[in-house]
């Protein structure tokens, strides 16, 4: 063999090493960014459950108490804000993230006036249909948490996937960028005081 024979054959084989690995690294981040996706359909439902919950709530409170109306208008206001803010997988920006966490966060804050001005009404923390549904508010909270730090996970797995050599070659010319994360609500950095006198 001559010596142009032998450097074709050597660029042929990088070459074919290159693509091979430019498959290779494509084909898990496609992977990855399939697990975002599926974490984020997880975040959303476990919303959309406590967004169904609601209606319940406001009727059961609304049969029981002479409620604070506009405590009730501020939750139904609030749900129907967080329900219309749609956010797509695809996209999921950090701006993305912050918009939607935003919403909820208003829908969370109006629910906890909500369940605060409860406690005025002992009647109505005595029915069952109440008590099930705190529960069940509850439960959803706690699914909430579980189902944000697992997609908290999954972004962490495929954001450092993406950044490393040699996917960092690929990523940014097949259109994969970095994915937002949930991050806690703003004030949750203070420890509430308390106060024992």
């Amino acid at each position: 063999m001559n010596r142009g024979t032998i450097i074709l054959l050597a660029i042929g084989a990088a070459l074919v090493l290159l693509f091979m690995s430019g498959c290779g690294s494509y084909n898990n981040m496609v992977s990855k960014q399939e697990s975002v996706s599926g974490a984020w359909g997880n975040v959303e439902n476990v919303y959309q459950r406590r967004a169904d919950l609601i209606p319940n709530l406001v009727s059961t409170v609304k049969g029981v108490a002479n409620f604070e109306q506009k405590t009730l208008t501020d939750v139904v206001e609030a749900r129907a804000k967080a329900t219309s803010m749609k956010v797509d997988a695809s996209k999921l920006s950090p701006e993305q993230i912050e918009k939607f966490q935003s919403s909820q966060g208003e829908l969370s804050q109006a629910l906890g006036r909500l369940m605060m001005i409860t406690e005025n009404y002992p009647q109505l923390r005595a029915t069952e249909s109440f008590k099930e549904l705190q529960a069940q508010l509850e439960g959803t909270e706690n699914r909430i948490a579980t189902e944000r730090q697992r997609f908290n996970e999954v972004v962490k797995d495929y954001n450092s996937y993406i950044r490393k050599f040699p996917q960092v070659l690929f990523a940014g010319i097949l259109g994969f960028d970095k994915k937002g994360y949930f991050e806690a609500d703003k004030g949750a950095e203070n420890a509430p005081k308390v106060n024992f006198e």
